[in-house]
C-alpha cells in the first residue's frame, strides 16, 4: 500500500524567513498553491511567486492588530479534513474548503523575548496564538498532512520535497508530526514557567529540545544523554567528547568554584564530584601546587578548575599530570598550546551564565525538586559558640573549609589549614568515620594538622568529634549546631582551649 502523498497545497506563516527562500521556489516550481498570511505573504509576492492571501479564503482581514489571522473554519477545515471520510470531503464542498497538504509554521520567539528583558507587555504578545493552532492541526491530521513547525527542519524538508518531487511518505509526516509536538510542548513549558514563577502552582515541568547522545552512561553498559546548551556555557578548546562521568564532575567543579568568585587565584581537583584538593593563593600556580598536594594520588584523571586565568607555569606543572578537563575563566595562549599536548585532555573556557536555581533528580516513580543551596556561610553569620574565639586566621580557614564542606558528599568532614584542603571524609554513614578517615588521609600526605580547623556538614549529636580532633591538633571548629546535646560539644571545646562557631545552616549533599 503507497501511504505517499504529493503536496498540492501548502499554508505558509513564519515569524523567521531565514532559510524560507529555497522552499517556496521549490514549491512553486512544484505547481503547489501557497497561502499566507502578513509579513510572510509579503515575503513570497517580493521572491515574484504567486500567493493567495488567507483572507482571500475566509473573507475575514487579520484584525486586532494582527492577534487573528488564521484561526478560522476555512483554514483549519483544510487542514484537519480526512480525505478517506466521506463526510468530510462532503463537507469540504459544501463549504467550498480549500484542502491543505502542508503547513509551515514558526512560532514567535517566547523564550529569546523572556531571556532579552523585554517588558512584561512584549513577552506576552510573543504568546503565538494561530501558529501554535496551526500546528497542533497539521501534526495531529498526519496521514494526510505534512507540519513543518520550526526554521530548524526547513533544510529536511526541502530535501524531502526536492528528492521525492513533493510525494512525502506516511512515515516522514509521522516523524514530522513528533518534531511538531516536540516544539509545541517545549513551547507551552516555556509559558507555564513565565507564569508560574512568583505564586507557584505545585507542578512541575521540564523541557530541553538540545539533546546529545553521549558515548554511554555512568557504565558502559548504560546509555546516556545531555539535554542542555552545553556551548552557552563553555568554549571548548581542545579534546575528546566530553562522557556522562565527565560531565557530572564538571557541574560538581562549577558549582563549587562559584564560591570563589572574584577571590584571590584558587584552584581545585575534583574526582568523583568531590574535591580531593584546593587551595587559595598568591598565584594560580602556587594554587595548583598546593591543591594537588592535598591528594597527588586521587588527582589522577582528575577534573581541574581555576577561577583565574590560566599562566603559561601553571601549565607547565599541569601537563605532568593525566587529567580529564581543565577548566579557566581563560588561558593565555602558551597555557592552551601546552595543555594541547595531550589529544584527550578536554579544555574548557567558562563563560558569565546565570545556572538553574533547582536542582532535579528522579526518584522513585517521580522526580524530587528542590531549591539550590544557595547559602554561603559568612562572618556576619556566625555565632560564637564557645569563649574561645577564633582568630582572623582561623576564621579565614573555617570558612574557606565550610564552602568545601558544602560541595562535598554527606556526611563529611573537612580539614583545611592556610586555604588549603588537607583532608576531607567524604560519603560515610558516620561522622566519626568521616573524621577519622580525613585524619588518616591527611597524614597520609604529611599533612601537620597542629593548628588545622574542622568543618562538619551537619551538627555533633556527641562531643566525640571534637574530641577526636582536639588530638589530632585540630584548634577552631565551624558547623551548623542545633543539636539538643550541643552544650556537650561546647564544654568540651570550653575546657580544652578550642573555638567553635556555629553556622545555624545545615549543608548535607546526598
Amino acid at each position: 500500500m503507497n501511504n505517499s502523498k504529493k503536496i498540492t497545497s501548502a499554508l505558509i506563516s513564519v515569524f523567521s524567513k531565514d532559510g524560507l527562500a529555497p522552499i517556496v521556489k521549490k514549491l512553486h516550481e512544484q505547481n503547489v498553491k501557497i497561502y499566507s498570511t502578513g509579513g510572510t505573504e509579503k515575503f513570497i509576492n517580493d521572491l515574484g511567486i504567486e500567493v493567495i492571501a488567507v483572507e482571500d479564503i475566509t473573507d475575514y482581514p487579520s484584525i486586532l492588530g494582527g492577534r487573528v489571522k488564521t484561526l478560522h473554519p476555512k483554514v483549519f477545515g483544510g487542514i484537519l479534513n480526512r480525505q478517506d471520510h466521506e463526510g468530510d470531503v462532503a463537507e469540504m464542498e459544501q463549504y467550498n474548503i480549500p484542502q491543505i497538504d502542508a503547513v509551515i509554521v514558526d512560532l514567535y520567539p517566547f523564550e529569546k523575548t523572556v531571556a532579552s528583558g523585554a517588558s512584561e507587555a512584549d513577552i506576552i504578545e510573543k504568546i503565538d496564538i494561530g501558529g501554535i493552532s496551526l500546528i497542533r492541526a497539521a501534526a495531529k491530521n498526519f496521514k494526510d498532512t505534512i507540519c513543518v513547525s520550526s526554521v530548524e527542519d526547513y533544510p529536511e524538508f526541502l530535501e524531502l520535497i526536492s528528492e521525492k518531487n513533493g510525494e512525502i511518505s506516511l512515515k516522514d509526516r509521522k516523524r514530522f508530526a513528533a518534531k511538531s509536538f516536540n516544539i509545541s510542548s517545549n513551547y507551552d513549558t516555556a509559558i507555564f514557567n513565565y507564569f508560574n514563577n512568583e505564586e507557584k502552582l505545585p507542578a512541575f515541568k521540564i523541557s530541553e529540545t538540545n539533546g546529545q547522545e553521549l558515548r554511554y552512561g555512568e557504565n558502559p553498559h548504560q546509555k546516556g544523554y545531555f539535554f542542555g546548551n552545553f556551548d552557552e556555557m563553555f568554549t571548548k578548546l581542545h579534546g575528546k567528547e566530553l562522557s556522562y562521568n565527565n560531565l557530572l564532575d564538571v557541574d560538581a567543579a562549577i558549582n563549587l568554584m562559584n564560591e570563589f568568585k572574584g577571590e584571590a587565584p584558587t584552584f581545585a581537583i575534583l574526582k568523583h564530584n568531590n574535591a580531593c584538593g584546593i587551595a587559595q593563593r598568591e598565584t594560580v600556580q602556587q594554587a595548583y601546587m598546593a591543591a594537588l598536594a592535598g591528594d597527588p594520588v586521587s588527582a589522577f584523571g582528575g577534573i581541574l578548575i581555576s577561577n583565574v586565568e590560566i599562566d603559561e607555569a601553571t601549565a607547565n606543572e599541569i601537563h605532568d599530570l593525566f587529567c580529564e578537563v581543565v577548566i579557566a575563566p581563560s588561558f593565555s595562549a602558551k597555557a592552551q598550546e601546552i595543555l594541547e599536548g595531550k589529544k584527550n585532555r578536554i579544555l574548557l573556557i567558562q563563560k558569565e551564565t546565570e545556572l538553574p536555581s533547582t536542582t532535579v533528580r528522579t526518584c522513585l516513580n517521580g522526580v524530587l525538586v528542590q531549591d539550590k543551596d544557595n547559602i554561603t556561610d559568612s562572618a556576619e553569620i556566625l555565632t560564637h559558640a564557645t569563649n574561645n574565639k577564633p582568630n582572623s586566621e582561623e576564621l579565614e580557614d573555617l570558612l574557606f573549609a565550610s564552602k568545601i564542606c558544602k560541595h562535598t558528599k554527606s556526611n563529611t568532614i573537612v580539614l583545611a589549614k592556610g586555604k588549603q584542603l588537607c583532608a576531607s571524609g567524604t560519603g560515610q554513614t558516620s561522622r566519626v568515620d568521616a573524621l577519622r578517615q580525613a585524619i588518616e588521609k591527611a597524614k597520609a600526605f604529611n599533612f601537620n594538622l597542629e593548628g588545622a580547623v574542622m568543618a562538619s556538614d551537619a551538627f555533633f549529636p556527641f562531643p566525640d568529634c571534637v574530641e577526636i580532633a582536639d588530638n589530632a591538633g585540630v584548634t577552631a571548629v565551624i558547623q551548623p549546631g542545633g543539636s539538643i546535646k550541643d552544650q556537650l560539644s561546647i564544654d568540651y571545646c570550653n575546657k580544652h582551649k578550642m573555638a567553635m562557631v556555629f553556622t545555624g545552616t545545615r549543608h548535607f549533599k546526598h
